[in-house]
């Protein structure tokens, strides 16, 4: 592969790195947090209706990021097959498996504007059982995600093992982004298993790990591409 091809794919690669935290940020984490009250349904309910513009926008945006998730994980098999295969075939298979689960927890939300939307709806469900299966739709939507997240969390590790052994790619950031993986792989299965379960001064680091992993990457990507051309063009220079 050419160097100038090589930095063309790892900067498209950054793009849609970027575009996956901002869509994920807003669909997954903000516009729930501004709308799902858990404990109270029929606020739930009311917030929706007052907030109906911003839900469907999460619903858009979540497409979108799965859609980002996709196009990111072929661009990056692109990049590092030739490193290593099968790390990168494995790479791409976990990010593959984890687009359609997170995909149908899409419709869940697409139920509910439908259950709210609909007068055949409305008038044959009373007003408790609608805010129930508001509900049900909301925890369905919110599963979805918890086992998409282990995906999430297993990529990281044939993607932070070919970082690590690409030698255009810092290792540090390899490094951080298998510690990722166990963080989300652990905090997925802890949510299925121990649903009371509060994340210690452990996960809290591990936490931490996979951010500065997942965002150094995406910056390197976007910014600078391929280390190895950058030293080549350097050496060009002052030759």
């Amino acid at each position: 592969m050419m160097e100038y091809s090589r930095t063309k794919i790892a900067r498209l690669a950054g793009s849609m790195y970027l575009l996956l935290i901002l869509f994920g940020v807003v669909s997954i984490m903000y516009i729930p947090s501004q709308i799902i009250v858990w404990d109270d349904a029929a606020q739930t309910v009311q917030n929706i209706k007052q907030n109906k513009t911003l839900f469907e926008l999460g619903i858009i945006f979540g497409i979108f990021c799965y859609l980002s998730y996709l196009f990111l994980a072929l661009a990056l098999f692109q990049l590092l097959k030739e490193v290593n295969k099968i790390h990168a075939w494995i790479m791409l298979i976990l990010v593959s498996v984890s687009v359609p689960i997170a995909l149908s927890s899409v419709i869940s939300q697409m139920d509910i504007i439908s259950l709210l939307e609909e007068k055949h709806y409305m008038q044959a469900i009373d007003e408790g059982l609608l805010h129930a299966k508001v509900m049900l739709s909301l925890d369905s939507f919110n599963n979805g995600i918890i086992v998409a997240q282990v995906f999430w969390g297993l990529w990281l590790f044939p993607f932070g093992y070919l970082v690590y052994t690409s030698g255009f790619l810092p290792k540090f950031l390899g490094v951080m982004l298998m510690i990722g993986c166990f963080y989300y792989f652990m905090a997925s299965i802890a949510q299925i298993g121990f649903p009371s379960y509060n994340e210690g001064i452990i996960d809290t680091g591990l936490s931490f790990c996979a951010m500065i992993g997942e965002f150094g990457i995406c910056l390197w990507l976007l910014i600078i591409g391929d280390r190895s051309g950058v030293f080549k063009k350097k050496k060009q220079q002052l030759a």
